[in-house]
């Protein structure tokens, strides 16, 4: 079975991580690991685990985490979920950094584009006969 994740969904596991490790707290990054995935998603990983619980199985997962490196996490829940026989598929940070960069850069330059065709060059009036 593969899982594919979206960027939202990733940015904001990604974000809770990085609370998690500030604040300690894990139970929000738990809960949006679980809106990571839709019902179904969750009732066949349910079918293919050991716990037969999402929440336990994340609850795992998170107690082995060293919650000092976000790619960590991701690397543990493909790996639990690989031995489950579920493929997660994501856009690694490195990639979604790369493709914000070149989203930037193409709007700036789209933006000096606009900028040029703005300005105003003086016209001379002809004058009325």
């Amino acid at each position: 079975m593969e899982i594919y994740l979206d960027k939202r969904a990733v940015k904001q596991i990604r974000l809770s991580a990085l609370d998690a490790m500030e604040e300690g707290d894990t139970e929000t990054l738990r809960e949006d690991i679980i809106e990571a995935f839709t019902d179904e998603q969750i009732e066949e990983i349910e079918r293919r685990i050991d716990t037969a619980d999402f929440y336990d199985f994340l609850s795992e997962i998170l107690d082995e985490w060293s919650a000092e490196d976000v790619d960590e996490l991701f690397e543990l829940l493909e790996a639990q979920l690989g031995d489950a026989g579920v493929d997660v598929k994501y856009t690694p940070a490195e990639l979604e950094d790369e493709e914000e960069e070149e989203t930037e850069e193409e709007e700036e330059e789209e933006e000096e584009e606009e900028d040029a065709e703005d300005e105003v060059f003086p016209v001379e009036e002809e004058e009325e006969l």
